[in-house]
């Protein structure tokens, strides 16, 4: 969670805007990674955020991708959460799993186990129809971008979905960002916000398991 909240306070602190960031756990789960000490002083809990309003809400993966996610010990939480996004949130922004988990609650899309992990950086191209997109701002046509993931969804599936817009893909990687037209909800199933070493460090924790 540490790494994880410098990378994404990184990417949040290139805006001139002044924001205030809110940590979130779920009180349904204990954190096997992070010091409780670092949750109790850092983070809230929904019902203790609930009532509050906010500009955007970033929900992380999770290494829970080879679980149904009914079977996910949050889940019922979680969707909780989804709910309340819709009326207390201006615009979400889900990664990896959560982005799996999200177009399966909303949309019905499932998610697919796949031969091997899928990890590494990866070659994509952004939807030349789609570039008037404003989170297409300063993207080139072709870039670059990490994954770390053993399932996926399919590009056909989200393409059943009129609400839905596919931004870039990937010819390896498959469907890397979906957004709502109305940009209420966007989908990375990527790791936009990994730092230069992560990769290495998850591969070099794999090899160890």
């Amino acid at each position: 969670k540490q790494d994880t909240e410098l990378q994404l306070l990184r990417g949040l602190s290139n805006t001139p805007l002044q924001i205030d960031v809110t940590f979130l756990q779920m009180s349904s789960h204990v954190s096997k990674n992070t010091s409780a000490s670092h949750i109790k002083k850092f983070y809230q809990t929904f019902e203790e955020v609930k009532n509050n309003n906010y500009d955007g809400m970033i929900i992380t993966g999770a290494p829970v991708e080879k679980l149904d996610f009914e079977e996910v010990n949050y889940w019922d939480e979680l969707t909780n959460i989804f709910d309340w996004a819709n009326t207390n949130v201006f615009s979400s922004f889900f990664i990896c799993w959560a982005s799996q988990a999200s177009l399966y609650y909303y949309y019905g899309v499932e998610k697919y186990q796949l031969k091997e992990k899928l990890t590494g950086v990866y070659h994509h191209h952004t939807n030349p129809e789609k570039m008037r997109r404003r989170i297409l701002r300063g993207f080139d046509y072709q870039f670059y971008a990490p994954h770390s993931r053993y399932t996926a969804v399919k590009k056909e599936d989200i393409e059943k979905i009129d609400s839905l817009d596919i931004l870039a893909s990937s010819n390896d990687a498959g469907v890397y960002l979906v957004a709502e037209k109305d940009g209420s909800r966007f989908f990375v199933t990527g790791h936009p916000e990994y730092d230069p070493d992560t990769l290495d460090k998850e591969y070099h924790r794999d090899l160890a398991k």
